[in-house]
């Protein structure tokens, strides 16, 4: 029987905007038994939201804090990134946590704190799902290490190796986000190895989405990433098909005590089986 993995979904937001604070309660929940900490990619947020810490510094504090846990951007939206960028960042923090990367995707929103509309990034949905999809591109060709020579509509390499490699083969994992009940980005999700549907309520959806999946083709090793609340029962999401449970703390109250005690309670509160 496949292992479910166990997870903590952390704004790193205001209480949270401290990447050494975030290294140690990563080591903590280490220690506890979970086996996954990932973080929020945001510039800006809604108010009150005030300070906002880098994902990327922060998941080099946890790569450097903890030897077994999985670790990422859950999700960075890879089209205010230049691709070229991001596989060296990638590829380096997989070599620093000694291949403990997860790579979360998406397009974002512009929804919730403006973020691009404020910094001038494209806020056309289609034009982001494209830029998306090409980066993903250039930044899987990257890591096998051979030369990659890209021209496309958004982005150009011309023959530039990306060396040292990942540590993880054939790749870095890529979980690809999505609205529930949007299918663009489940298709999109089946080209790589997991999907992360926000807003999702109810275990029925995750049976939903796991039915669809099943139609695609995908591996078996396919992960199904599912946000609950704190003390959300998890064995009917588990029993939907969901393969990764994640902890998604509330963004206006989140706290160090509220993240420890999740912590203590152990991986949902031992109701979960842990990876």
């Amino acid at each position: 029987m496949r292992t479910v993995g166990s997870g903590l979904f952390l704004p790193p937001f205001d209480a949270l905007a401290d990447p050494l604070l975030i290294a140690r309660l990563a080591a903590e929940a280490e220690e506890a038994g979970w086996t996954g900490v990932f973080v929020w990619d945001h510039l800006r947020w809604s108010e009150p939201v005030a300070a906002i810490v880098d994902p990327w510094i922060t998941l080099s504090a946890i790569a450097t804090a903890t030897s077994r846990i999985r670790l990422g951007p859950m999700v960075t939206p890879l089209a205010r990134r230049r691709p070229a960028k991001v596989a060296k960042e990638t590829a380096t923090l997989d070599q620093l946590s000694g291949g403990r990367l997860t790579l979360g995707v998406g397009l974002g929103s512009d929804a919730y704190g403006i973020e691009y509309t404020k910094t001038g990034e494209e806020v056309d949905d289609r034009k982001r799902a494209s830029m998306l999809d090409e980066s993903l591109e250039v930044i899987t060709r990257a890591w096998t290490g051979e030369e990659v020579v890209h021209r496309g509509a958004h982005y150009t390499v011309d023959g530039v190796r990306f060396l040292p490699r990942p540590v993880q083969h054939p790749r870095i994992p890529v979980w690809v986000a999505g609205l529930a009940g949007n299918k663009r980005p489940l298709r999109r999700a089946a080209r790589y190895d997991g999907y992360f549907p926000v807003f999702i309520e109810r275990p029925d959806q995750v049976e939903e989405i796991v039915a669809d999946i099943a139609t695609l083709g995908v591996a078996d090793e396919f992960d199904v990433i599912i946000p609950l609340e704190p003390g959300t029962d998890p064995a009917p999401y588990i029993a939907a098909g969901a393969t990764w449970l994640l902890v998604e703390f509330p963004w206006r109250t989140v706290s160090a005590d509220l993240v420890r005690g999740v912590i203590r309670d152990g991986p949902w509160g031992g109701q979960g089986e842990p990876q």
